[in-house]
């Protein structure tokens, strides 16, 4: 089940784990966040953009218990892990990592017929030719494969009408953000910045967007990583199901 280099973390949820490589990409705090942020009900059905290890399935799965859930990726070695990782927990009924390009899934997945998607894309854009396009961690961060607006047409396809799409992503590409969701025929329904502590800018927003929903958006109250001790806030140490 594990290969060199590899472990077996605990998500302290339902004994759920997962298998990780701390020499590659480790799943990050805006996974959690995200899992947390979104909402499946027992019925539906839930694509993840860009899965990576498959840690938001195993969360979502954990909290929610949807009916199904795809995990897509494109990397061959990072999709394989997810693959162990949803054998290790006897999931395979319930979780499927897709191995293929986010950018026509679609052809594949089906259309207009998921009730959910979810994604952590890649923030950065790719502004300089510095960035290593084999490296795991370079193209889970910048835009190498695939960008912003080909995450939210994918999702616009894959969704049905009034399906809902959820999505972590950095504040400096709200504009980009909004534009994509409109010209994909989203509207946003619920916004939440993520801030590292309270005296500090947010450095996350997690937005929750409706497949030709209406026009009302709400801002919810920040979300605060840390306190003034530097130690979890008690919301986050309730996100981890630390307390």
């Amino acid at each position: 089940m594990l290969k060199e280099g590899e472990r077996i973390d605990d998500l302290q949820l339902g004994g759920l784990k997962i298998i990780q490589d701390p020499q590659g990409f480790c799943f990050g705090i805006d996974a959690v966040l995200l899992s947390s942020f979104a909402k499946a009900k027992y019925k539906e059905t839930v694509v993840d953009l860009g899965t990576g290890t498959g840690i938001i399935p195993l969360l979502m799965y954990g909290k929610y218990k949807p009916k199904k859930i795809i995990g897509v990726e494109i990397q061959k070695e990072v999709a394989d892990m997810a693959k162990r990782s949803i054998k290790l927990n006897g999931l395979d009924d319930k979780i499927e990592i897709y191995e293929g390009d986010i950018k026509d899934c679609f052809k594949y997945l089906g259309v207009n017929i998921y009730d959910v998607v979810v994604t952590n894309p890649p923030y950065k854009k790719i502004l300089t030719g510095l960035v290593n396009p084999k490296d795991k961690k370079a193209i889970s961060r910048h835009e190498i494969l695939v960008n912003l607006d080909e995450v939210i047409f994918s999702a616009s396809r894959l969704l049905k009408g009034l399906g809902r799409l959820y999505m972590v992503h950095r504040p400096e590409r709200l504009k980009d953000i909004m534009l994509s969701l409109d010209k994909n025929k989203f509207n946003p329904k619920r916004i939440r910045f993520v801030h590292p502590s309270y005296d500090k800018a947010p450095n996350m927003v997690l937005i929750e967007a409706v497949k030709a929903g209406g026009d009302f958006l709400k801002v919810e109250k920040p979300l605060y990583v840390y306190d003034e001790k530097g130690n979890y806030t008690e919301e986050v140490l309730k996100i981890y199901g630390l307390i």
